[in-house]
């Protein structure tokens, strides 16, 4: 039977900007959260049930950096889940094994297929598949449309809004992980992980002195921290980056214990802390590389 294509999604479906409010001067920095979203596009056709399906969600990282608006910074947040379509992926980073039949067009291959997370998921972490059957190119190809292209092209442009203005732009990508590494985790299962760790793709993706000024905020409020260890960075940071142009790109993941509890996803005392403690780095970074 044919694959039938839902009407477009509502914009608030798919993202949401927090600005900068009138009269609060802007900064030359930009912040993205794509993996805190959880509304449930109505063509998912997942057999797992909703709960299953925020596997990987990048649980309140969206509210812990709200309050940088107020400061001149604007948060790019997706509304929608990581297990539907994964932002943080090239739009061709496709599984052959999620698709009914092969591909149309280009594939550029992140290696992210093998463990069943490139563009779209094909399983969770713990290995239980998301569908019951590969997916037509057209429902894969609707996503790409309206969910992917809009959330890169608001980023984009963001960062080319105040790269205009300023003549240099640091974004910093927003990520949460989990305490220990999952079954699927490139430093192996169960291996306890740092606070912070902080992703350049090897120092590719922005000046060393971003990464640099970053690791000694956060280690200054006592939080280990590691770089490049176990992540890198992904597509969000490789694509916008241009540190030679003043384009610089860094991710951020942040240990989910620090400020919420795994199993229940409830935030705990201390969110309010790191979301302090946050807001201080931006500031952080205004001094150092813009006032």
């Amino acid at each position: 039977m044919p694959w039938t294509p839902p009407p477009p999604p509502a914009s608030e479906d798919v993202l949401v900007v927090h600005r900068p409010p009138p009269g609060v001067a802007l900064r030359p920095v930009v912040l993205d959260s794509p993996h805190s979203g959880h509304r449930m596009p109505p063509d998912f056709g997942a057999v797992l049930p909703e709960a299953a399906l925020r596997d990987g969600e990048d649980c309140h990282i969206d509210a812990l950096y709200r309050p940088a608006a107020e400061r001149g910074v604007p948060l790019l947040a997706a509304m929608f889940p990581r297990t539907y379509l994964d932002p943080n992926r090239h739009a061709a980073d496709h599984d052959p094994a999620v698709l009914a039949e092969p591909w149309p067009g280009e594939v550029v291959a992140s290696g992210k297929a093998a463990i069943g997370k490139a563009l779209v998921w094909r399983t969770l972490d713990d290995g239980r598949p998301i569908y019951a059957a590969p997916l037509p190119v057209a429902a894969v190809q609707h996503r790409i449309t309206h969910y992917h292209r809009p959330y890169h092209a608001t980023l984009r442009a963001l960062m080319d809004e105040a790269h205009a203005r300023f003549g240099v732009v640091h974004h910093i990508n927003c990520h949460s992980m989990n305490a220990v590494g999952g079954a699927s985790a490139q430093e192996g299962a169960g291996v306890p992980r740092a606070d912070i760790v902080l992703g350049d793709r090897d120092g590719s993706t922005c000046h060393p002195a971003f990464t640099a000024l970053v690791r000694e905020v956060m280690q200054g409020f006592g939080y280990s921290v590691k770089v490049n260890d176990p992540f890198k960075g992904v597509e969000l940071v490789r694509a916008y980056a241009d540190p030679a142009r003043g384009r610089h790109c860094l991710q951020l993941e942040i240990n989910k214990r620090l400020y919420m509890d795994e199993g229940t996803l409830q935030k705990t005392a201390n969110f309010a802390v790191l979301q302090g403690q946050l807001m201080q780095l931006l500031d952080a970074v205004h001094a150092a590389f813009h006032a």
